[in-house]
């Protein structure tokens, strides 16, 4: 298991070279992740996108586009199906955001004639490295579903669990977080939580280990697991957080990111391959650990 996201550089190359197609691929910071990913020979591009823009840009951030394969497509939706169509197709095995809305991207994403739909959920699975953190930690759902029923919430363990097999960890520890650590009919997380881990120790969920309803500091920290008299092999050893909500999962993602000092690799899970979307306020060093992350995976 790797301790740092830097490693997953070093993941990456022991694979492959994998084709990533790029939908809108106008976007300086796209741009020049992409510049340092095809660098460290992780990756092959394929840029969709207005040409002409694409080219300023590189040459700006002095990126050298010789022998790279650029499409020309203005439009965003356009550019986002004929990036999931070379999926489809073959030509490509990891999709990236570019300069496109989420929801666009999302929408050629699960077009049914198009589209690169699996399973039943997409899910947001993101790996941060904390300096106040022994390890590396999963955090999910951030950013795409709202709020999970159960089955939903088994679908996003399920994907996140996959993220941590392929980066090494072969039964990884989740806790599923909430407010409280005991089991309360009136707050339904609690409920799912406990059914969740029943299932776990019953072996209809396998590949991980779970426990939960756990408060945050008795999911990350020994001490406070000790002191509320919390017995678990996850408690304050956790590798995959699982949220109750979208609200609970990025006010997390955003708090360790912005005031926990803490760097993130993130991908979409559900589809037939690793997307990689990232946001606006991600910095380039995120957005290439996040194709260094689904080129490790996929």
């Amino acid at each position: 298991m790797i301790k740092h996201l830097s490693q997953l550089v070093d993941l990456a190359k022991d694979k492959r070279k994998r084709k990533i197609a790029v939908a809108a691929a106008g976007d300086h910071h796209v741009l020049e992740a992409i510049s340092n990913a095809v660098k460290e020979g992780i990756v092959e591009p394929i840029l969709i996108g207005d040409t002409d823009k694409i080219k300023r840009i590189a040459k700006e951030i002095n990126f050298n586009l010789k022998g790279i394969e650029i499409l020309e497509e203005k439009d965003n939706y356009e550019a986002s199906i004929k990036a999931t169509r070379l999926i489809r197709e073959g030509k490509a095995e990891i999709l990236m955001k570019g300069l496109v809305s989420s929801g666009i991207l999302l929408k050629a994403v699960l077009n049914k004639d198009y589209g690169l739909r699996k399973g039943s959920v997409l899910s947001h699975v993101a790996v941060f490295e904390s300096p106040y953190y022994h390890k590396l930690l999963g955090v999910t759902d951030a950013a795409m579903n709202v709020n999970p029923d159960l089955m939903e919430k088994i679908a996003i363990i399920k994907n996140a669990v996959e993220v941590f097999h392929g980066i090494g960890n072969k039964n990884p520890k989740v806790a599923i977080v909430g407010s409280v650590e005991t089991v309360n009919p009136k707050m339904e997380a609690t409920m799912h939580a406990a059914t969740i881990s029943m299932m776990n120790y019953r072996k209809q969920i396998t590949g991980c280990i779970i426990d939960g309803p756990l408060a945050i500091d008795g999911a990350v920290s020994k001490r406070a697991a000790e002191l509320k008299g919390i017995e678990s092999h996850v408690a304050g050893d956790v590798d995959i957080i699982l949220a109750p909500d979208i609200d609970g999962g990025n006010i997390l993602y955003k708090a360790m990111a912005f005031l926990g000092g803490a760097t993130s690799a993130a991908v979409i899970m559900g589809a037939k391959v690793p997307i990689v979307l990232t946001s606006r306020g991600d910095t380039e060093r995120s957005k290439f650990l996040s194709i260094a992350l689904a080129a490790a995976i996929s």
